[in-house]
């Protein structure tokens, strides 16, 4: 790495984005100024001061780079020589095929390395509307819980209502409060080291059961204001899954294929499943579980399940709304806000969906970041990767008219060339999707390679 005398970088924002922007930035030898509000100001969902906490679920999603659009955008930023995906590597704790994570050292990770960076400054405090004027190269990855000065301002600005959506988290159970009588140790289909997740089983009477304590519980009431606002379909809570049908739970978080208790042979009705959150091993959290059930709601509701009559919790499970911008009409194809090009957005805010892809957003808007103070020219990743995939998709592939955020998948990719696919070989549609990724972001690295390095 290569310092240079420049002005720096600001980022405003030290969530996964704006901490692996940061990096990227500093990398290329660019000085980064990065504005954290908490805890001089605080938000709803988060509870320490570190910067890069996760606020929701500790998992990555699937870690399988030629089956999953998730793994690949998992290999690419790893390649980008990512922050992020360093810090999840070097936290990990079994999840089966899934990358998760200590939640608690992987922030200490993230936020250890960029402290000890002699080009990061991190300076604690609101950025309480638009940055500086003087401020010409701006990041705003504040994410889903934007600071409401700021997001009023960007609203003013841009002319346009921002959209919003609730995004509900899970519970967390301590581990030795779970009933391994009742309960067993099993990955899906045997993945992973095969014991990854503790099943808690339910017959089709405790299941229905269930179901219906689900609907009828006590739930957080909404402000008014917020009544029309909708839910991330990938995101949803337990209890409004429960009210769309019986056994909406059974095909959802609750299915119970791939699972048999290995101590009678049998399978169950419906499966809760719990995985592992932290390296030790003493909190696992509810997979699929999260809620907008009241707090002793919660308590009464989640003990009727078999193995958890005892269960007592880290945390309970919560509510908080997520705003994002109508990025197709909003940012151009750099990620710069068409009203004011000095400012950049990365991560959730720009209507992406997940840790990964909030960090993937990062990762770029960095990379333009840098280039655009030193000087140089930077193409976007190619659309064949996940990289550009994700990016295309926010920055103009989405229709404006309809756009709400979205995870990483295939169906972004565009497709591969004709007869490369064929009726006896459709299973290799998605490996040949990811290799094709992998050697098209090897070409678009080739120059730029020494700034991730």
């Amino acid at each position: 790495m290569k310092t240079t005398a420049c002005q720096p970088v600001h980022i405003i924002g030290g969530g996964l984005a704006g901490s692996e922007a940061a990096w990227q930035i500093v990398r290329a030898g660019v000085p980064v100024v990065l504005h954290e509000m908490r805890p001089g100001r605080g938000t709803a969902a988060h509870v320490t001061d570190n910067i890069a906490e996760l606020v929701c679920s500790n998992s990555f999603r699937s870690d399988d780079a030629e089956n999953n659009a998730v793994g690949l955008l998992h290999e690419e930023m790893r390649r980008c020589g990512s922050l992020i995906m360093r810090a999840a590597d070097a936290s990990r704790v079994p999840a089966g095929g899934a990358l998760a994570v200590d939640r608690h050292g992987f922030s200490a990770a993230v936020q250890q390395t960029l402290l000890a960076e002699p080009l990061v400054e991190l300076r604690r405090e609101e950025i309480a509307g638009l940055p500086a004027g003087d401020w010409d190269n701006v990041i705003v990855a504040t994410g889903p819980l934007t600071s409401p000065a700021l997001a009023a301002a960007i609203r003013a600005l841009s002319g346009e209502e921002a959209l919003a959506f609730f995004d509900a988290i899970a519970p967390i159970v301590y581990r030795d409060t779970v009933d391994m009588g009742k309960a067993w140790l099993q990955s899906r289909y045997g993945k992973g080291d095969g014991a990854d997740y503790i099943n808690c089983p339910l017959d089709k009477p405790q299941y229905e059961a269930f179901v219906a304590a689900l609907i009828a519980g006590d739930k957080t009431e909404f402000h008014e204001w917020e009544q029309d606002t909708p839910y991330f379909e990938g995101c949803l809570p337990i209890e409004v899954m429960a009210a769309r049908g019986v056994d909406t739970l059974r095909y959802g978080p609750m299915k119970p294929v791939g699972l048999r208790d290995p101590r009678t042979g049998r399978g169950a009705h419906a499966v809760v499943q719990l995985r592992q959150d932290n390296a030790l091993g003493t909190l696992y959290n509810m997979v699929g579980f999260q809620t907008k059930l009241k707090h002793a709601e919660q308590k009464r509701l989640f003990r009727l399940i078999p193995g958890l009559e005892q269960a007592e919790f880290a945390r309970l499970g919560g509510l908080h709304r997520n705003t994002f911008l109508n990025s197709p009409k909003l940012l151009d194809g750099g990620l710069r806000f068409k009203a004011m090009p000095r400012l950049r957005f990365a991560g959730q805010i720009t209507g992406v969906e997940g840790y990964v892809e909030s960090a993937a957003i990062g990762l770029l808007a960095g990379r333009f970041a840098a280039a655009e103070r030193l000087g140089q020219g930077i193409a976007p990743p190619p659309g064949t990767t996940a990289l550009g995939a994700l990016l295309h998709h926010i920055t103009g592939g989405a229709d404006a008219k309809t756009f709400q955020p979205m995870n990483v998948n295939f169906g972004l990719f565009p497709p591969l060339p004709e007869g490369a696919v064929t009726r006896g070989n459709r299973g290799e549609r998605k490996p040949l999707l990811a290799r094709r990724a992998l050697a098209d972001l090897a070409h678009w690295l080739g120059p730029s390679r020494a700034a991730a390095e």
